[in-house]
Order: C-alpha cells, then structure tokens, then sequence
C-alpha cells in the first residue's frame, strides 16, 4: 500500500540531552497554552549484519506511537514524500511484501533490528483569546541507540515550532525563548544521525593503479552491479521494462566477463558467467511475451477494419494476460532462488576482491582496445555466417554484435571518440539483427494464434507482413554490415 505524507515546514532547535523545555509564558498575543501528555515514538531501523539495506540506500523501519503502528520503506529512487507502508501488528517479523521488496538487496541474509531512536515528545500549543491556536511548540527528548554485535548510545534534546495562526513577531519571541535555554538551529536529525552510524565504511575497490586495464574493468563491473541491484528492486516492484533492464545489466556482467578473460582469474569469473546466463535465460519469457503482445497488438491495430476478422484483440489479450502472469511469477521464482542469492554474493565479492591476473597490470590503452579487437572478429565470422539468410546464424550473429558493443562499453574510457563512434555504427546493425530475430519468434505465435482463433486470416496477414519484413533485412543486411566493418572505424583498437 503506497500512501502520501506531506512534510510541514517548521522551525526545528537542538541541544544537549539536560536542555528542559523553554520558558513559554509572557509570550506576546497568547493568553494560555495547553500541555499535552508525553507521548513515547519509537522507530527501529531494521537491516543484515553487514549492513546491506543501508549500503544500497533502502531504510525499512518499524515506527510504533504516535496515530499509527507502522512498517514503513523507503527506496533509493522514491519520492521524498511518498513511502510504502504496512500497518504493525504485535509481532515484529518484516510482514512479507516488504521482505519479498528487500531480498535482492539482503542477499537473503536475516534481516533484524539494528537501531532505535526513541523520543518523548511533549506539545504544548500556544493559545489566543476563545482557544485560536497561534502554534504548537515541540520538546522532543531523544536516545539513539545502534544494536546488534556494537552498540552506541547518544541522547540530545530537539525543539520544533510549528505555526498556525501566529505572526512574525511571536515566532521570533518563541525562538528567542528557544535560544536563551541554550537551544541552536538544526534540522531533526534522530533517523539521519541513525543512517550515520548505520552505514558501513566505504568498501575497498579495485587494487588496480589508475590507469591500468584492470583499474578500467573493475570500474565498469562495480558500476554493473550496482546496476543490477537497482534493476532487481524495480523488478520486484512490477515497474515497466525492469525485467528487460536486469537482463540488458546480466548480458553487459557477462559480456565483460568473457571479452576480458585474459585479465581475470576464470576460475572465479567462470561460474559468475555461467549463472548470468542462466538468469538471463530464466527471465527471457517474461521479456519475449512484452515484446510479442506490443508487436502483435500493434500489428493489429495498423490493420484496416476489413482486414480485422473475429475478436481477434480480445484473444491476443487473453493469451497474453496468461503468458505474462506465469512468466512473471518464474521471474520473482528465479530472484528468490538460491542460484540467484549465490550469484549475487559472487558478484558483491567479484567487486570487492577483484580477481585480476598479472596481465590487468598493463596499460589499459593498449591492452582494451586490443581484446575489443577479438570480439570484432568474432562478430565478423558469425557475420559471414549470417549472410548466407540462415534464421539460426543471424540470431548467433545478433548476440556477437550485443557482446562486441558491451566491449566497447567498457573501453570507452581508454578509446574515446572513436570507440563511441564504433559503438554507434553497431547498434544500426543489432537492431536489423534484432528485427530479424523478433520476426522469427513473433512468426511461431502468430501461427499458434492464428490456429486456436475462430478465423485465422488476421493473423496470417501479420504473419505474411513479419516473413516480407524478415525478408527486407536479409535484403539490406550486407550493406548494413558493409559500413560497420570500414577499417577506419577500428582503427583505435590496433
């Protein structure tokens, strides 16, 4: 359940722990106030060990006192006024779509309460004649405690004014109140202070010197795994083009991984390949069937109406409202396996103990544009394989383009422009690549489509479209290719 806060602004005051309240009678214009009772806010920020939820910048918290009891979690990307929420019973188990929002980022490590900022607040509101109120003024007693293996304990004193009816000249009499009781300004700063002592030391990068291609590979891989941990909570959100952003961030892991090998010890590298490409494969359906349902409902909708036989939308929307369930459930299936949790410690250890061998000591102008050169080889043998129109060649041809531009990715920073304008002249050749491939598959379900409709004829017309369209890339493909494989282009990597 998602639900909308907003922030009042106030005047906020903090000071040692023994500050009492300020002295309130006298004030100008008020002619009582009214104290009410103390009340007991306690928040428990909640997280693993070694910190992950904090490191990733996720705060889940259980906030008791106050008009409700509440789970609340806020994410890295959210607005700063919009929260998750979860109403708290009496246990203090993380309710499940919470935990099921964590997991990636707690590698499934236990996650506990690991700090407390308690506060007893007392109000008291500054009354005019007939009970108008003019403000309320805040005394917040504070103890923040960390807990778990360590244990840190601080306490202050914090004082908010908030205003209602009251004018200029009696806030500046509260706050002068506020100062002289040896109060100073300051935000409330009970969950940040706790943030500090939460968050975990920097930790340690690449070993490699500036400069070196290790250095230049290891950046890039930290960067695509913190990546890939932002992509798997938008994932489990359900957000748009999330399980196509995981899978696109799993192929650039692997990608890099295998361009690099002659930097990296495999034995270490190996394993992490061979899992990317699983989860790749494990996610592909969900991918495929948004892929197909836009492309078919699109097809369909460009149709003239004479063309339009049978309810031929409302099938589409049924058999992809099917694929589409099942396929998400294997994605969140696959993300809470333990070939996933494994992979995703092996990759927070790819970052922070890089296994690089003696060859990522060299120069990395040299050394990266070099095996970016084996990929182009690579990619130019399955293009002449390709050529020839085979279904199967060109789709092994469209992987080799994916990798040899990831490569690129990586060395951008050593080959400058013109890795980047070798980068750009690909992407005209994987998306005909990439057209060919969505013809073929879109092809066998418009024929399973065509075969359970009660009038097939629709269907065969997107399919005769889809075999003409396949048919003009093969067409086009060697000329295509022609302007990407130019000398000039790869001159950097020599």
């Amino acid at each position: 359940m998602i639900t909308t806060q907003d922030h009042i602004s106030t005047s906020s005051f903090r000071g040692p722990a023994e500050v009492g309240p300020p002295r309130l009678a006298g004030l100008p214009g008020v002619t009582r106030d009214d104290v009410a009772t103390s009340e007991v806010l306690e928040v428990e920020r909640y997280d693993t060990d070694d910190r992950r939820l904090t490191a990733a910048g996720i705060s889940l918290t259980l906030r008791r006192g106050g008009d409700t009891d509440q789970w609340q979690l806020d994410l890295p990307d959210g607005d700063a006024a919009e929260h998750l929420r979860v109403p708290a019973g009496e246990h203090t188990a993380v309710p499940a779509e919470l935990d099921e929002l964590v997991r990636g980022a707690s590698r499934d490590r236990a996650v506990h309460a690991a700090g407390r900022v308690r506060t007893v607040r007392t109000a008291t509101r500054l009354l005019a004649a007939r009970g108008k109120v003019l403000a309320t003024v805040v005394h917040d007693e504070v103890t923040l405690a960390t807990l778990g293996r360590s244990t840190e304990v601080e306490g202050w004193t914090e004082v908010s004014v908030i205003p209602a009816a009251a004018d200029a000249e009696l806030l500046a009499a509260v706050e002068e109140r506020i100062v002289d009781a040896g109060m100073r300004p300051a935000a409330p700063a009970g969950e940040a202070e706790l943030d500090r002592l939460l968050r975990p030391a920097t930790r340690r990068r690449s070993p490699a010197r500036k400069g070196t291609a290790g250095r230049v590979v290891h950046d890039y891989l930290a960067a695509q795994v913190e990546r890939l941990a932002a992509q798997d909570l938008r994932v489990r959100r359900g957000e748009s083009d999330a399980v196509h952003q995981i899978r696109v961030t799993a192929r650039r892991l692997r990608s890099a991984l295998q361009s690099f090998r002659p930097l990296l010890d495999r034995e270490r590298t190996d394993p992490l390949v061979d899992a990317l490409r699983t989860l790749a494969r494990e996610l592909a359906p969900a991918r495929d069937a948004e892929v197909l349902r836009e492309r078919i409902t699109a097809g369909l909708d460009a149709l003239p109406s004479e063309l339009l036989l049978g309810p031929v939308q409302a099938q589409v929307t049924r058999h992809f409202a099917r694929v589409e369930a099942e396929a998400h459930a294997a994605v969140l299936s696959a993300l809470d396996g333990e070939s996933y949790v494994a992979l995703r410690r092996g990759l927070d250890e790819l970052v922070e103990r890089p296994p690089l061998t003696e060859g990522a000591s060299a120069k990395a102008g040299k050394t990266l544009p070099s095996l970016v050169g084996r990929r182009a080889r690579k990619l130019d043998r399955a293009m002449d394989a390709a050529l020839a129109g085979d279904d199967v060649a060109i789709h092994t041809a469209r992987k080799a383009a994916k990798q040899l531009r990831y490569a690129t990715e990586v060395a951008r920073p050593v080959g400058g422009k013109p890795a980047a304008r070798f980068a750009r002249s690909l992407k005209g050749v994987q998306q005909a690549l990439g057209e060919h491939q969505d013809t073929v598959v879109a092809r066998d379900t418009l024929r399973e489509l065509g075969a359970q409709a009660e009038n097939g004829f629709s269907f065969g017309v997107l399919l005769g479209r889809d075999a003409a369209s396949a048919a003009t890339v093969e067409a086009g493909l060697e000329r295509t290719w022609t302007a990407t494989r130019s000398t000039k282009l790869r001159r950097w990597m020599a």
